[in-house]
This record gives structure tokens, C-alpha cells and sequence, in this order.
């Protein structure tokens, strides 16, 4: 074979055991491959003095870094095997698996040292729950949030005295980190919890989790968990995985019974989502009397899922929602689930339960 011939192989990414190759710049800000800055594959590399990818896009040349257990990214730098990792310490605050720094209680963001003990009766992991155990219960919840419209739908529920979940999301949708200072999410967050809403997981990134290994799984709710702590204190022990996906085949359920997560699913999805318009909004309306007409008045309890992102959800929907429910008892789904607050959130070793 030519070498011409071999760089046109290489090109088509047809060479066994080769990555297709790509014009890829050096970073310029530490940032590098899939998951940093760009997400693409012509994203970054890492530069010679810190020549390793981490799993979540930052350059550096310790064994958070530079080991593939610990999922660093071969083509976007160099990768060892587990053995003896590389030491050190970060210059810039960010570490292979999140920040760092006085800012971030001098840790990893995401350190996973925290004890899971098993708090109350709600299933770790497994199948997940689908329904309020409580006959006349209404547990309404909330993904992907917190999100511009938020505050407005707190104040919508305060005026019905109704208490609902949110599943809150670390930085997706371009809405940058909750626990960033620059942006509003920390005062929001807070006052959902002040206000005695309960304040769940649903991944620091929305990843489909039975799309990612189990290193990246718990890394997702790590990241989540640091963040929430750093704003109320404590972090959650209940979640709901983006698009519904978390799975026994997939190691995804056994993943979250190690960390300590009830899974959280529903029975009445308004599929606000498909209909965030004026004129379609109705359609999620029918969705929520039809699912009233179909349930007996023995388990006349719902876990309803909608989207605090979406304008029509906050603004029409959910008093719809209120309206109709009136008479039933708007609960956060550890309510409905008959479980105390005490066990919806667990504490770090730097925190005590708020």
C-alpha cells in the first residue's frame, strides 16, 4: 500500500483499530474531544503539557485525566491503562471529573465519597415507581428545569397551596450551571425549596443513561449532586432518568440502587412537550380529563409528569391541572409515596439535613 493510498483509508476511517481522522485544533481554553468545547468530532485536542482528555472534555495530566477506567477520551490525547496514574494538582480549578477549588469545598465537584445508607421504604433502583400509593393524592412534576418560567409557576402554586416536584437538570438547553453565580438558577432553586417543594435528579447533562457506561452514569449524577448541594446543602435520593431510560440490561437501575436513587417514572404523561403552543396546548388538557374519567375512584391518585421549560406548561396548563384536581391533595411524590421529607435527601460529610 502507498502512503498515499494509506492516508485515503485513514481519512475514510477504514483502517483497522484507527479513528477516522479530523482536522482538529490544539485547545485553547482546556477544553477538548466529544464532550468539550465544540461536542463534535473535529472538537479539540490537548496540548503537550496537559496531554490527557477527560471523560468530561478538560485537559490535564493526572489519573482523573489520563485513565481509561476513568473514560479518558484516546482521541483527543493520550490515555493510560490503570497502574500507577499520574499525580498532581489542577492550576485552573478543574479536575478530570468537575471542578474544584475553594469555591467547591476544596474537592472534586463530583466526588462520590458521600454514605448511601438505605433511608426509608421507597424502592433503590429496580424497576422504578409509576403510581402515589395515597387514594386522592396528586403529584405533579417538572423536568428539565429550573428555566425562565420558573418562578412564575412557584408562584402559581403558592397560590393554590400546592406542593409538586421538580426533576432538575445541572446545565442542559444552554441555560448554564445551576450553581454559577452568573446565572439566576441558585436563587430559584432555593426558593423551591424554602417553599417545601422536593427538589429530585434528573442528570447534571439530560443523557440518556443506558447510552452512556456506568463510569459516565454516575458521573451525571455526581455532577447533579455537588451542584445541588452547593445551593441547599444536601442532595437528593430520588430521580427521574431523561427519556425514561434506565434499565436492569443496560446496568442503569443497579447503577442507581448503589447510589442511593429511587427511580421515578409516572402514570399521567400531559405530553406538554409535544404541544407547547396556544393553539395545541388542548391537547395536553384532553390528555389530563381523560385520564380523571379512566381512573377508579379506589385509586383516584396520579404522578403526573410535565416540563417547567415549556411557556404553555407554566402559564395555561398547570392551572388547568389545579383547577381540575381541586379537591384532591397536591403532593410532592415522597408524599405520595407516604415517605417523610427526612428521606428525600441525604447529606455530605460537610453538610446537615436542611
Amino acid at each position: 500500500m502507498t502512503a498515499l493510498e494509506f492516508l485515503v483509508l485513514a481519512l475514510a476511517g477504514t483502517v483497522a483499530g484507527s479513528p477516522s481522522l479530523f482536522l482538529r485544533g490544539v485547545s485553547p481554553d482546556n477544553t477538548c474531544g466529544t464532550t468539550g468545547n465544540g461536542g463534535n468530532p473535529s472538537a479539540y485536542t490537548c496540548p503537550a503539557d496537559l496531554p490527557c482528555c477527560s471523560v468530561n472534555g478538560w485537559c490535564g495530566s493526572t489519573g482523573d485525566y489520563c485513565l481509561t477506567s476513568n473514560g479518558c477520551q484516546a482521541g483527543f490525547g493520550t490515555c493510560e491503562q490503570d497502574g500507577n496514574p499520574p499525580t498532581g494538582s489542577s492550576d485552573d480549578g478543574n479536575s478530570g471529573t468537575g471542578l474544584c477549588g475553594p469555591d467547591n469545598g476544596n474537592v472534586l465537584r463530583n466526588n462520590p465519597s458521600i454514605v448511601r445508607t438505605k433511608l426509608g421504604q421507597v424502592e433503590y433502583g429496580g424497576p422504578g415507581v409509576y403510581s402515589c400509593v395515597n387514594p386522592g393524592d396528586v403529584a405533579l412534576t417538572y423536568d428539565d428545569g429550573p428555566a425562565s418560567y420558573t418562578n412564575d409557576l412557584l408562584d402559581l402554586l403558592k397560590k393554590y397551596n400546592a406542593k409538586a416536584t421538580f426533576m432538575i437538570t445541572g446545565n442542559n438547553n444552554a441555560k448554564g450551571e445551576i450553581d454559577d453565580a452568573a446565572f439566576p438558577w441558585v436563587s430559584t432553586i432555593k426558593r423551591m425549596y424554602a417553599d417545601g417543594h422536593q427538589i429530585a435528579s434528573h442528570t447534571w447533562s439530560h443523557a440518556d443513561l443506558c447510552k452512556i457506561t456506568s463510569a459516565q452514569r454516575r458521573d451525571e449524577m455526581y455532577k447533579l449532586e455537588m451542584a445541588i448541594r452547593n445551593i441547599i446543602g444536601v442532595i437528593p435520593t430520588y430521580m427521574r432518568p431523561p427519556y425514561s431510560s434506565c434499565t436492569a440490561e443496560c446496568g442503569c437501575e443497579d447503577d442507581m440502587k448503589a447510589l442511593g436513587y429511587s427511580i421515578i417514572y409516572f402514570d399521567l404523561d400531559t405530553a406538554d412537550y409535544l404541544h407547547d403552543s396556544p393553539t395545541e396546548i388542548q391537547q395536553s388538557k384532553d390528555i389530563v380529563d381523560q385520564s380523571i374519567s379512566a381512573k377508579p375512584a379506589t385509586t383516584d391518585n396520579f404522578l403526573v409528569i410535565g416540563h417547567d421549560i415549556h411557556q404553555q406548561t407554566v402559564y395555561n396548563l398547570t392551572e388547568y391541572m389545579l383547577q381540575k384536581f381541586q379537591g384532591k391533595k397536591m403532593v410532592t411524590v415522597g408524599e405520595c409515596l407516604g415517605d417523610p421529607r427526612a428521606n428525600w435527601y441525604r447529606a455530605d460529610a460537610r453538610t446537615t439535613l436542611g
